[in-house]
């Protein structure tokens, strides 16, 4: 994938919020002292009244935007996802997921990705965390496209939103021009008969070349890109199983309470399925190159491809 364009979905992230900035009045911006890592840096510039630097002080950040959202507003709250969905979980909870206000939430720099700033910062425990809050949406967009997408999706919905986005730069996967995204869908990226692998993030295109591979070697694999961690797209999921008969799920996150966990509790009452997850094996990351912590942590084409033919013989 050399010749593939590479972006940071925390790019598109901040050219996302510029871009629907010019279009929208009332969305503002809040982040936590990080806005030229989180990219919020690139909103400010463009809308310097409606950008608010709440200093290391994420709890407090939460209720603001939460304040906010009681005006008619529509706030981003920015942070890294450890301190975003970390630090900030209680008021998260009690003061925007409780009341159901119209507050979003940019975590960057989430997963194992985050290489050199290590285990402190390498959040693999945010989708288990909102996917616990009532009402909350949890997103993982794949790449440029599917983040701008899902940002835009986030101020159109009505209610609280969690959106991740990755350091690391990865491959365009998706024709803009032809693109279309909604909320609570997933999409088939490949059509396959014998195991459907089912990714989020940036593991997505890793699901692609896996299946690629897989494809050389005689093993069908359907790829099935589901941004939406919830609410999950359960009749995609349970076509594609019911369809291939075995299921990998792919995520940058602990194998514990992430897509996994939601995709094994769905087929587990409506289409009892055999699954493989990949993920973090409840473990805590460590400090390394980014390319080389997600290959170590078999977040990987080749490990998928490893798991899938394991599970196919």
């Amino acid at each position: 994938m050399a010749d593939v364009k590479k972006i940071a979905t925390r790019d598109s992230y901040g050219n996302a919020l510029k871009e629907l900035g010019a279009e929208h009045e009332d969305l503002i911006v809040f982040d936590a002292d990080l806005a030229g890592a989180t990219k919020t840096g690139v909103f400010k510039k463009a809308f310097p009244d409606r950008h608010f630097d709440c200093g290391i002080a994420e709890a407090d950040m939460i209720v603001a935007a939460a304040g906010a959202s009681t005006m008619g507003l529509v706030p981003f709250a920015s942070s890294f996802a450890m301190f975003a969905a970390g630090r900030g979980f209680e008021q998260i909870r009690n003061s925007v997921g409780y009341p159901h206000l119209n507050v979003k939430i940019g975590a960057t720099h989430g997963g194992i990705s985050v290489g050199e700033d290590g285990a402190s910062h390498q959040c693999c425990e945010d989708f288990a965390l909102m996917r616990s809050i009532p009402g909350m949406v949890v997103m993982c967009p794949s790449d440029d496209v599917e983040a701008r997408a899902a940002v835009r999706a986030a101020y159109e919905h009505q209610g609280p939103v969690y959106l991740r986005f990755g350091r690391l730069a990865v491959p365009v996967i998706h024709d803009e021009a032809t693109f279309s995204f909604a909320i609570g869908k997933g999409e088939v990226l490949r059509e396959g008969t014998d195991v459907a692998i089912l990714a989020t993030g940036l593991m997505v295109a890793e699901a692609v070349e896996a299946a690629k591979t897989l494809a050389e070697e005689g093993i069908s694999a359907c790829v099935v890109n589901l941004c939406t961690i919830k609410p999950l797209d359960e009749e995609l999921v349970l076509q594609v199983a019911q369809k291939c008969g075995k299921v990998i799920t792919c995520e940058e996150h602990n194998i514990i309470g992430g897509l996994g966990e939601a995709v094994c509790a769905l087929l587990s009452e409506k289409c009892p399925t055999p699954v493989r997850r990949i993920g973090v094996n409840d473990e805590f990351g460590h400090s390394g190159p980014a390319a080389a912590l997600l290959k170590q942590f078999g977040l990987s084409a080749e490990h998928i491809v490893e798991v899938a033919k394991d599970f196919c013989k």
